[in-house]
């Protein structure tokens, strides 16, 4: 089968482009020829709340692409549409996470279907935003409606997918992992190695109110009560650090907290795992989360919230804690059990279990399975 995928990748920065590059190898792999078309541009600077849009760490993957697709020039879309007809794909596949790309992605694949005979495939991260705008859900249904096939990578998705597109043909195929960040390196040499010592909490990823940073901030007193423990939130704030900052000093744990506004580079990724004891996704609402995908890559065990698609990953007592959402006092009791009942060697084995579901095989076999079984 000839596919073609269509996003952004390396050096526009984020797991959108690692997760379309590592597609573009599981399928090659399967023995399908793949032509990744990638976005010239990905969003207007007044809309992007990080520092940069480019990556300029190593690229973890390598992704064979073209520049095709600039979703922020309606002038481009026929083109674009021009050259994904020329390739006479059986397929097209991109990825869904936010309405913003609904529009180039709306006119692009309606011209490309008027000009070759394709199917369209949507893997959707969210369904609906985490952060409505007006306009989205309008968005959302257009693009919706051009597309043939869809995989969601958790329950929470397909039930909002099915909301807003009841007829919708969808399959349910777990978010793979991200194993592209290296191995497992010595916990003592990266704790070392990052300035940090005695049990380490982990916070990655770009700082939303949705991820709930503040509850965790909230319930660190009451575990540094019982254990010297340090937080690492290490990840871009894409919201006022400020208001963070002001927790960490009225709730005077300081010293206990380490803040690293960045974009954390590809080639240091694994020594923040490694270096970790235990990741904690204190999220509000969620879908799923592909930061669990590299965490588990790492044998870390994870304590989140029971909220959207994490309790489909991470499975409480065997691969980490579930606790409830907004609740300061659940999170820390449950990272206070972890290190009381020294619970890391149950957790690493249950997550060495786990992990046989996530794989790139299985997706592969989810995208083909709509051609297998019509």
């Amino acid at each position: 089968m000839k596919i073609l995928l269509i996003g952004p990748a390396h050096p526009l920065r984020g797991g959108i482009a690692q997760f379309l590059a590592l597609l573009q190898g599981a399928l090659r792999k399967a023995g399908h020829t793949v032509v990744f078309h990638r976005f010239i541009r990905q969003y207007p600077k007044f809309l992007f709340p990080g520092k940069s849009q480019e990556d300029e760490s190593d690229e973890p993957v390598k992704a064979d692409s073209v520049p095709s697709l600039d979703p922020l020039n309606p002038f481009n879309w026929p083109f674009a549409a021009y050259r994904i007809a020329r390739e006479k794909p059986d397929l097209v596949i991109l990825k869904w996470w936010m309405p913003f790309f609904g529009p180039s992605y709306i006119v692009t694949l309606w011209l490309a279907k008027l000009l070759c005979n394709t199917k369209v495939m949507l893997i959707i991260d969210n369904a609906i935003p985490h952060e409505k705008r007006p306009g989205d859900m309008l968005i959302t249904k257009l693009g919706f409606g051009v597309t043939d096939y869809f995989v969601v990578m958790s329950e929470t998705v397909k039930r909002d997918l099915l909301t807003v597109k009841p007829d919708a043909n969808v399959v349910l195929s777990p978010h793979p992992l991200y194993e592209v960040f290296g191995e497992p390196q010595d916990k003592d040499a990266a704790k070392k190695a990052l300035g940090v010592s005695g049990p380490v909490l982990l916070f990655f990823g770009f700082v939303r109110a949705y991820k709930g940073l503040k509850v965790l901030l909230d319930a660190m007193p009451a575990v540094l009560k019982e254990m010297d423990a340090t937080l690492v939130v290490a990840g871009e704030f894409y919201e006022d650090k400020e208001s963070y900052l002001a927790k960490i000093d009225a709730l005077g744990i300081s010293k206990n907290v380490v803040v690293l506004d960045r974009f954390i580079a590809n080639e240091s990724v694994g020594e923040y795992f490694s270096a970790a004891d235990l990741l904690v996704l204190p999220y509000l609402s969620a879908t799923q989360s592909g930061i669990t995908q590299i965490a588990f890559v790492f044998g870390l065990p994870v304590v989140a919230t029971n909220v959207g698609g994490l309790p489909e990953v991470v499975k409480d007592g065997e691969t980490g804690f579930l606790v409830p959402p907004e609740d300061p006092r659940a999170l820390a009791e449950a990272i206070l059990r972890f290190f009381k009942e020294g619970r890391e060697a149950d957790f690493k084995a249950g997550i060495a279990v786990e992990k046989r579901r996530f794989s790139w095989d299985g997706m592969v076999k989810a995208i083909e399975g709509f051609f297998d079984n019509p």
